[in-house]
């Protein structure tokens, strides 16, 4: 069984360009080489920006956005209904509708950028294990659908579930959210690197970011790197929680986020016709629990199936003990995969805000996008392109922008209280 992403591992390892890191003050300096930070750094080098990106990583997009479940999903991580009830339809509803964005964001670069990444939009079927979940799932469509912010559902009960879509007697019915997508991730963010070095734009990779010394009076802030120093007019933090680098340099973002482990499966090829079998209309799908699975297809017919096998963070250790946990959960699903072999198994970390929404703006003149929280392939290309607008001084409407964000209370290091969440979690999934 192989312990790396399937997604990294079934391309080309990209070569950025070698050399020293510029002498002269550059436009821009983007700290992070996955979607957030390749994004923004396409759309400023279009724009004729001198833009370096900095990432701590042996190759692009090694964290998060190499890392997940393949989805390219709209949709919020919350409950519209409640999500509305507690902060008004109007914001609950542009909060929505910047996630259909993203989607759309997405479809755009693949087109003009000609991006093979095996991008598809063929839906989202949110799944429903009991039958209280499926009168959830009813309601939330009631009020999307009353509310205009998404009449694009389909609710179906559990035979249409058998009959149409999913070959497992398992659920108690489904939505299918018709704007979601999917892609190969890995193809998307050499895509991606691709475009940013055609336009001008620099990849320094094994450069961890270890200090960020800032500019006043006009002086440009200069970035302390395992290469040498950096210095730039502008920073774009696009590095989750910085697990690399210094606590100085990223503390502030670390007490704001607690990072969470998220582990994947990736079957043997399963040949297209069994493939199509399990997964009729080839969406991608999501289970409705406090501790759920997501899977879908791969391009190769690979069942990719992942979740909270435990509330760890991601080491070889940890990700070779997740693989009979979520097997267990694919059996649960797919009986009939008995006798497939798993081929690949990983993990990575979800950087979770404390109510599971991004959060972007600028802090003591230093730009960020961060904490997508489990929802962020289309966000952090979409965010990438909304900060790089931002930073080129446009006008742009900045969808997370304006809210409190505090610490979190007693977070000043590794998140100890994990396994404390995840029983909470658990039980809560049991009793519901």
């Amino acid at each position: 069984m192989n312990l790396q992403s399937y997604w990294t591992d079934t391309v080309p390892r990209y070569a950025p360009q070698a050399g020293e890191l510029p002498a002269d003050a550059v436009d821009v300096a983007v700290v992070g080489a996955g979607f957030t930070g390749l994004s923004a750094a396409l759309a400023l080098a279009a724009r004729g920006a001198r833009v370096v990106v900095l990432d701590a990583g042996e190759r692009i997009a090694s964290e998060a956005s190499g890392r997940n479940g393949g989805h390219v999903n709209n949709g919020l991580a919350q409950d519209y209904g409640a999500l509305a009830d507690q902060v008004g339809a109007a914001q609950a509803a542009a909060w929505y509708r910047a996630y259909d964005d993203a989607v759309d964001t997405v479809e755009r670069i693949v087109r003009e950028e000609a991006i093979d990444c095996g991008f598809a939009r063929n839906g989202k079927l949110k799944l429903a294990t009991r039958p209280a979940h499926y009168d959830a799932l009813a309601r939330s469509a009631e009020r999307l659908i009353a509310d205009g912010v998404d009449t694009d559902l389909e609710l179906l009960d559990a035979a249409r579930v058998r009959s149409e879509e999913i070959a497992s007697r398992r659920f108690a019915g489904g939505l299918v959210y018709r704007r979601s997508a999917q892609m190969h991730m890995g193809r998307f963010a050499n895509g991606l690197a691709d475009a940013v070095e055609r336009r001008g734009g620099r990849i320094f990779l094994q450069a961890c970011v270890d200090g960020i010394d800032r500019g006043g009076s006009g002086k440009p802030f200069v970035l302390r790197t395992a290469r040498g120093a950096l210095a730039a007019q502008q920073v774009l933090l696009a590095n989750g929680a910085g697990r690399h680098g210094s606590y100085r340099a990223f503390g502030w973002l670390r007490r704001r986020m607690v990072p969470v482990g998220s582990f994947i499966v990736a079957t043997a090829p399963l040949g297209r016709e069994r493939a199509q079998q399990l997964i009729a209309r080839r969406r991608t799908c999501t289970t409705v629990a406090n501790i759920h699975h997501y899977f879908r297809l791969s391009d190769d017919d690979r069942l990719i199936l992942g979740g909270r096998a435990h509330f760890g963070v991601s080491s070889p250790t940890s990700d070779a003990r997740s693989a009979p946990i979520l097997r267990e959960g694919m059996l649960g699903i797919f009986p009939q995969l008995a006798d497939d072999d798993i081929d690949y198994c990983w993990g990575g970390v979800v950087d979770m805000t404390r109510d599971r929404l991004p959060q972007a703006g600028q802090r003591d003149g230093i730009w960020y996008s961060t904490g997508y929280s489990g929802h962020g392939t289309q966000m952090s290309v979409h965010m990438g392109q909304v900060m790089a607008r931002l930073i080129a001084g446009e006008p742009q409407d900045n969808p997370w922008g304006g809210r409190a964000w505090p610490a979190i209370p007693g977070h000043f290091g590794p998140p100890w209280f994990l396994p404390l969440v995840g029983a909470y979690y658990r039980t809560k999934d049991r009793f519901s």
